[in-house]
């Protein structure tokens, strides 16, 4: 995700960017899995910047090695929260 706020000129600084994320492990077959990740961003984006960082949300993930690796076996799902400020 920051790669991709950083494409659109917004700065991913650890202040900006913070990530929340969840692992739901479900019994499959007698055996705990990781069936689920959830993931939820909280950015602080610039004023006038909503667009390109739902752009962002929308399309970080083809360009994630981890993502693409998980995803063939769990399913990830993201969401993101944007609060305008000021720079």
């Amino acid at each position: 995700m920051g790669g991709a706020l950083d494409a659109r000129g917004i700065k991913s600084s650890p202040d900006n960017l913070v990530a929340e994320v969840e692992g739901i492990i479900e019994n499959v077959d007698g055996m705990a899995l990781v069936t689920k990740i959830k993931v939820h961003y909280k950015c602080r984006i610039p004023r006038g910047k909503r667009e390109d960082a739902e752009r962002a949300l929308a399309v970080h993930e083809k360009g994630c090695p981890a993502s693409q690796s998980v995803q063939r076996g769990i399913e990830v799902e993201y969401s993101a929260e944007f609060e305008e400020a000021d720079e």
